[in-house]
């Protein structure tokens, strides 16, 4: 008896990991592709909007992006660490992956939270004609520190696929 209620538990709790896993990959695909998108399709190309465009795109950007992402990266981030303590073999290279990738995550979420929110807020404030002139400085960290945490976020996925793709398995 004992040992039937041992293996309902242990596929109970790979069950379990295997959600979490599926769920911290949809959510870190989501995260990433924000950050993709935007550098791919705008950042690229900022030096070329005036301080108006920028300002309207900035502002847009920002009202899109501000509360989705404050459930989105949280959440990935929680499925994240679940799956790590789920993990049924923490000695094992798929675990390893999963904290790399859990370590590049963090370093993405505080990328946001000490540079680009800040610059988000002030860029909020602005308008065509209370544009600081020092603007493009502004925007250039911007560009840069996003440029680094699309790439950040990039190798956290890539890990956390890498994970799931070479996990030796029992089941």
């Amino acid at each position: 008896m004992e040992k039937i209620l041992a293996k309902s538990f242990s596929k109970y709790v790979s069950m379990k990991f295997k959600i979490f896993q599926f769920a911290t990959i949809i959510l870190l695909m989501l995260v990433t592709g924000v950050f993709w998108g935007t550098w791919f399709s705008l950042s690229r190309s900022m030096e070329v909007f005036s301080a108006a465009e920028f300002i309207h795109i900035g502002q847009t950007i920002i009202g899109n992006l501000a509360i989705p992402m404050r459930i989105i990266m949280p959440s990935s981030i929680l499925f994240m660490l679940l799956s790590l303590w789920f993990y049924p073999s923490k000695r094992s290279g798929g675990f390893y992956l999963s904290i790399i990738a859990f370590t590049f995550i963090i370093a993405a979420l505080l990328i946001t939270l000490l540079v680009e929110v800040p610059i988000d807020n002030q860029i909020k404030e602005w308008t065509p004609e209370t544009v600081p002139s020092r603007w493009e400085g502004i925007r250039d960290r911007w560009e840069f520190f996003h440029a680094l945490r699309t790439f950040i976020s990039l190798c956290s996925f890539g890990c956390f696929s890498a994970a799931l793709i070479f996990r030796k398995t029992a089941d």
